[in-house]
C-alpha cells in the first residue's frame, strides 16, 4: 500500500486489492451489469481507498470513445439554461461521462470557434443551441449530435428536445383572458430569432381562434436580457398616456420580465396595481421579485435530462428521436391582478 500512495494506481492494483480479475474490475467501471454485487462492491471500495482514476486516453485508445460530452448554450448567466445544463450534467454522471460546458452569448463567431473546440477535443457527442444560420455540413461534425429549442427545426434530420412554446403562450394568453385582460402587449427578442417568429405564431394562432384580430396586439422588441426588458417597457411607457386603464404585459423571458417591472417601480407606478406582467421561463429570480413574478415555467432541467437521454442514445446507435417538445406551466406569483375582482 506505501509503494501504491508513492504513485498513481492501475487497474491491476485495484483487482489486487478486491482480490478479481482486472476483466472483473474493467466490467464494474464500465457500468457493465455481469457483476455480482459481491464483487462489484468490493471493486468500487478498492477503488476509494487507492484513489484510483481511470486513464481517459488509454480507455480511449482502446474503445474509441474520451468519455467526453459537450453542450453549448447560449448564456450561462440566464438561470434558465443554467438548470438545462444542469439537468444534462446529472444524466451524463449517472453514465460515466465528463460534461464540457461552453456559451455562444448568442454569437455566431463564439459558436463555431466553441464547436472547433469540441471537434478538436474528440468528445463522443454534443448538445446544441444552435445560434447559427448554417451549420455547413451537419455531417462534418463526425459526432452525434442533439439540438435544443426553437431553432433546431432549421435542422430536421437532428434530434432535438425544447419546450411546447405554442401551449406555453397559449396558457399564458389564456390566463390574461380569465381575469378580464384586453391582449396583452409582448416584449419579444430579436427579429433574427427563431424562438420568435414561433412565439408570434401562437399569439396569431390563439386570436384567430376567438375572432380576435392579431394586428391589434402591441409589440415591442428587445434584447433577452434585464436591461432589454427595462428598455422596452420604458419605451412602452413613454408612448402611451398616463391614464388610469391598467395595462398588460407578456414577456418572452423572465429577465425581460424582470426588466419590465424595474421599469414600472422606477416610473412610479406599481405591479399589479397599474402594470401587470407575465414572464416567460419560470427562473428562481421570479420568486424574490416584489410582488412575485407570475411565469409560464418552461421544464428547463427536464429538458437537459431528455436531451441527454436522447444524446446517448445517438451515441449507442439507438434509433433517432425526432422532435420532443415538453410541456409548459403557469406558476402563479402575484404579478398579474384579476380585473374580475
Amino acid at each position: 500500500m506505501k509503494g501504491i500512495a508513492q504513485r498513481r494506481a492501475t487497474i491491476v492494483d485495484v483487482a489486487k486489492h478486491a482480490n478479481v480479475s482486472k476483466s472483473t474490475v474493467a466490467r464494474v467501471l464500465e457500468g457493465k451489469i455481469n457483476v455480482s454485487d459481491d464483487a462489484r462492491a468490493r471493486v468500487l471500495k478498492a477503488v476509494a481507498a487507492l484513489g484510483y482514476e481511470r486513464n481517459r486516453l488509454a480507455v480511449g485508445m482502446r474503445s474509441g470513445r474520451t468519455g467526453l460530452l459537450a453542450i453549448v448554450i447560449p448564456d450561462i448567466t440566464n438561470p434558465f439554461w443554467a438548470e438545462v445544463t444542469r439537468g444534462a450534467q446529472d444524466q451524463a454522471i449517472k453514465k460515466g461521462f465528463s460534461l464540457l460546458v461552453f456559451s455562444s452569448d448568442w454569437d455566431v463567431a463564439k459558436e463555431a470557434a466553441h464547436m472547433q473546440a469540441i471537434r478538436q477535443a474528440r468528445v463522443d457527442g454534443a448538445i446544441i443551441n444552435p445560434v447559427a444560420d448554417n451549420f455547413d455540413s451537419l455531417g462534418f461534425f463526425g459526432m452525434p449530435l442533439v439540438f435544443l429549442g426553437s431553432s433546431a427545426e432549421r435542422f430536421p434530420e437532428i434530434s432535438s428536445v425544447g419546450s411546447n412554446i405554442k401551449q406555453g403562450v397559449n396558457l399564458g394568453l389564456q390566463t390574461f383572458t380569465e381575469r378580464g385582460h384586453a391582449l396583452p402587449t409582448l416584449i419579444m427578442g430579436p427579429r433574427s430569432r427563431l424562438a420568435r417568429i414561433r412565439f408570434l405564431h401562437a399569439v396569431t394562432d390563439y386570436c384567430i381562434a376567438r375572432d380576435m384580430d392579431p394586428e391589434l396586439v402591441t409589440i415591442e422588441d428587445a434584447d433577452y436580457t434585464v436591461e432589454g426588458g427595462f428598455q422596452a417597457m420604458n419605451r412602452l411607457l413613454e408612448l402611451e398616456s398616463r391614464t388610469k386603464k391598467h395595462r398588460a404585459v407578456f414577456a418572452a423571458n423572465d429577465l425581460m420580465a424582470l426588466g419590465a417591472m424595474m421599469a414600472v417601480r422606477k416610473a412610479g407606478l406599481r405591479c399589479n396595481e397599474d402594470v401587470s406582467i407575465l414572464g416567460f421561463d419560470g427562473i428562481p429570480a421570479g420568486m424574490f421579485s416584489m410582488p412575485g413574478l407570475t411565469t409560464i415555467k418552461k421544464p428547463s432541467r427536464q429538458i437537459g435530462e431528455t436531451a441527454m437521454v436522447c444524446l446517448l442514445d445517438e451515441i449507442e446507435g439507438r434509433p433517432e428521436h425526432g422532435r420532443i417538445h415538453l410541456p409548459c406551466q403557469l406558476v402563479e406569483r402575484g404579478s398579474i391582478a384579476d380585473l374580475n375582482l
